[in-house]
């Protein structure tokens, strides 16, 4: 019951925390995107030229300082890692990959769903379906091995990382990018939007908030607590969006998103599929991160190169749709997934040991 009631907190604090960003200034169904806001970061540090979306999103920022701050406050700070740093980076890159591609994280899903954007709703067979193919090469054995205890100086390096960038926004040098128009330039008050990030990431720490998490612990353990996120967010945010007369319905004119329903499928196949292999989604990742994973920190830097490669070889899509290029990379990430899944299997494991 206790964790029940936790997700359910969590859940309704970020839902609340979407809407109220969005009526402050975050871009429309897009209030408080993980994937869309580190794609913005990696601009802002000139990491990718696409103007629009250049932005130190504080939220992200929050996130991780809300779960640091609350892992030491529950003396649950442990930092570890050392769990094939490598592969975890590649994945980072094609989860982002994937992501960009649809246009948003599984958080956004929820978040484009309470809009009235149906093409979200299409995705979402994507999204299960990468899901479950994870899971079926949990149950084969996968596993990218164990991490290992490391010094509080690894553990620290995300939360420092992520002080510099706050430090860095607040007093805007003149080597940072910043949007004046495009989604880039729309954002809430900056304490507003930490404030947020804070909140999430500390609700997050505590209940172990994965948008990933329902339907694996459902199908493998049958465990069905996670899975109400999904629906306690998506009825906070809709209900914000109908008194707001922010909700509109349709598969057309949705703000940045496109109706190319095949690649919007096959972008969320590659988001759940490399989350499963990541163990967390995008945001998961994050809390990981500030809690001192350093797995997870790696793995932050592959979205951050994900995102900076989606806008520098014209990879991700906008509101007028898809890229050959990014019809290419999705292919090809899919291809990298099942090489990776298939190689870290335990039969593949035993072969090699042989």
């Amino acid at each position: 019951m206790r964790q029940k009631l936790g997700i359910i907190a969590a859940s309704v604090i970020v839902g609340l925390t979407a809407v109220v960003l969005g009526i402050f200034g975050n871009p429309a169904n897009m209030q408080f995107c993980v994937a869309c806001f580190i794609r913005d970061i990696a601009g802002a540090l000139g990491l990718h030229s696409a103007e629009p979306v250049r932005y130190i999103r504080p939220e992200v920022i929050g996130i991780v300082i809300g779960a640091f701050i609350a892992a030491l406050v529950k003396k649950e700070y442990a930092p570890k890692g050392g769990s094939s740093p490598f592969t975890r980076f590649v994945l980072g890159i094609c989860v982002m990959i994937g992501a960009l591609v649809f246009l948003g994280c599984p958080l956004r899903v929820v978040l484009r769903i309470a809009g009235g954007d149906l093409n979200a709703v299409v995705g979402l067979a994507g999204f299960a379906g990468g899901i479950f193919t994870g899971i079926a090469f949990l149950n084969r054995g996968f596993s990218l091995k164990r991490s290992y205890d490391q010094p509080a100086a690894e553990g620290l390096a995300v939360p420092a990382v992520s002080i510099l960038l706050l430090a860095l926004l607040i007093t805007a040098p003149a080597f940072l990018f910043f949007s004046e128009s495009g989604p880039g330039s729309a954002h809430a008050p900056l304490l507003l939007s930490l404030a947020g990030g804070l909140a999430v990431g500390a609700a997050a720490q505590r209940s172990r908030l994965c948008f990933i998490g329902g339907i694996r612990d459902a199908v493998l353990f049958k465990e069905f607590n996670m899975l109400m996120c999904f629906g306690i967010i998506l009825a906070v945010v809709f209900a914000g969006n109908v008194i707001t007369g922010a909700f509109n319905i349709g598969f057309y004119n949705q703000p940045i998103a496109h109706a190319e329903w095949v690649w919007n499928i096959l972008g969320l196949y590659l988001v759940g599929f490399g989350s499963v292999l990541l163990g967390g989604c995008p945001m998961r990742q994050l809390v990981m991160a500030g809690g001192g994973n350093s797995d997870a920190g790696v793995t932050m830097l592959g979205f951050i190169t994900g995102a900076a490669i989606s806008h520098n070889f014209a990879l991700a899509s906008s509101g007028a749709g898809t890229t050959p290029n990014g019809r290419i990379a999705v292919a090809i990430c899919a291809i990298v997934m099942f090489a990776i899944a298939v190689l870290n299997s335990r039969k593949a494991l035993q072969t090699r040991r042989v």
